[in-house]
């Protein structure tokens, strides 16, 4: 997407809000405040913004494993059934985001549950639909990665 098809508003969201969402009863109200717009401006401009694929969601990122249970996983998956198996693993809600990789590993992916017992049966459950094993890799030791990005789109 190019930085033309963005407003001033959805650019300010995408870029100024990545860190130090306001943590309040009333988080949309504040963002409208800072930007001078309404509380619905803002709503919509999100709801625009994931329509066109440019958020995927807004929410808290908590430290792995300090909310449930979490974990990266891989499959090794060929080449003509990535986009299919790909599909079919982001339809999980467990499932926060997947990604192909140059590896015999080539399809990796980070799946959250309530509990370790749920996370297994969701594991499980999409190697049953897929046909390929899901290799689990539990984290053993966590480290902060700042993933805001100053976009200035």
């Amino acid at each position: 997407m190019r930085s033309a098809e963005f407003s001033e508003i959805d650019r300010r969201l995408l870029n100024d809000f990545q860190q130090e969402f306001p943590l309040s009863p009333t988080p949309y109200a504040d963002i409208a405040r800072a930007l001078g717009v309404s509380e619905d401006e803002v709503i919509a401009a999100l709801a625009r913004l994931q329509a066109r694929g440019a958020v995927s969601r807004v929410g808290a990122v908590v430290r792995p494993n300090t909310v449930g249970a979490s974990t990266l996983a891989a499959m090794s998956v060929p080449p003509a059934e990535i986009e299919r198996v790909a599909a079919l693993v982001s339809g999980f809600p467990e499932v926060n985001h997947n990604y192909e990789r140059e590896h015999a590993l080539n399809l990796w992916f980070v799946a959250s549950a309530p509990e370790a017992d749920r996370l297994r049966a969701v594991l499980d459950d999409i190697a049953a639909r897929t046909g390929y094993e899901v290799l689990a890799f539990p984290l053993v030791e966590d480290y902060h990665i700042d993933l805001g990005f100053d976009l200035r789109i």
